[in-house]
């Protein structure tokens, strides 16, 4: 049976388009071939394997690789802050800054900014949703937060799942201002978050690494803020500082070589999300947009 393409709206075009999974063949045997399983808990979902690819990026023979990528995935340089040329390692582009004006935030105080560049799938009731990617299958809160008075206070809130691939900007921002708390850490597995790899298992969004911040802000209530690792990320570094307040669009981190993927929690009732990521989400559908760009409104 031939596998299916992932399909995904494009905000900024305006058209259905089929995306670009990088190692896509290693990924389908993986996750799609009864004997991939082996190779899946032994060595792909360890940290060590992560650690090792990651180390491969930070050598200077990575450098070789930036050119052919950029090519390849059609990477627009001239949002780059740095030339190509300047980066010394894979790595380094992989995390590279843009322009400031590249992603410009959408302005207003009510205005929700996505957090992250990727593709875009949001629950408005989290404990209501059953069709979480595949039918049938709720989004378990409880296991993402491990903390039950949180579960308890957002379970009814919205989700925002921001899903980075290889080839996005891989640097993370604050979707609101406000004032950020210090950041913990859940240990876990580091499963792929391709797309090929959560439409078989779910699950992995809350049971793989991940770290949590909780934004309090002004309007929009407390937000909390998690970035899940993945396989073949380094790791997750958190660039901004606890306690100062934050404003809309400011970076919060960036992740090293790999997918990855934010997740963005909000109270129940306060906010609506835009509505085609609504009506593309419904569908079981991501949709692509930008950080900095609206996703959603308070109410």
């Amino acid at each position: 049976m031939p596998s299916q393409s992932i399909e995904f709206y494009n905000r900024i075009s305006g058209r259905l388009e089929t995306e670009q999974v990088y190692g896509e063949g290693f990924l389908r045997f993986i996750y799609e071939n009864p004997f991939g399983a082996l190779p899946l808990h032994a060595l792909v979902k360890r940290r060590l394997f992560s650690s090792w690819y990651g180390h491969r990026m930070n050598a200077v023979a990575s450098r070789s690789k930036v050119a052919p990528f950029i090519q390849r995935y059609g990477i627009d340089v001239s949002e780059l802050a740095d030339t190509p040329e300047s980066y010394a390692t894979f790595n380094e582009f992989f995390y590279r800054k843009l322009k400031p004006a590249a992603r410009p935030i959408v302005p207003g105080f009510h205005e929700v900014a996505f957090p992250a560049d990727g593709r875009h799938l949001v629950l408005p009731d989290i404990a209501a949703c059953d069709a979480f990617f595949i039918k049938g299958i709720r989004f378990d809160l409880a296991a993402l937060l491990q903390d039950e008075s949180l579960t308890e206070r957002f379970l009814h809130g919205s989700m925002l799942i921001s899903r980075l691939c290889p080839v996005d900007y891989h640097r993370f921002h604050f979707p609101l201002g406000g004032i950020p708390s210090a950041t913990k850490r859940m240990n876990g597995p580091l499963y792929s978050v391709s797309p090929i790899a959560l439409r078989r298992r779910p699950s992995i969004l809350w049971e793989n690494k991940r770290e949590i911040t909780m934004l309090r802000t002004e309007t929009h209530g407390d937000v909390l803020l998690l970035e899940i690792g993945a396989t073949c990320v380094g790791s997750i570094v958190q660039s901004f500082e606890q306690g100062p307040r934050v404003v809309k669009g400011d970076e919060k981190g960036y992740f090293r070589f790999g997918g990855s993927c934010c997740i963005s929690i909000f109270e129940p009732g306060r906010i609506r999300f835009a509505e085609d990521l609504l009506h593309h989400s419904a569908a079981g559908r991501e949709l692509y947009a930008r950080m900095g760009d609206m996703a959603a409104y308070a109410v």
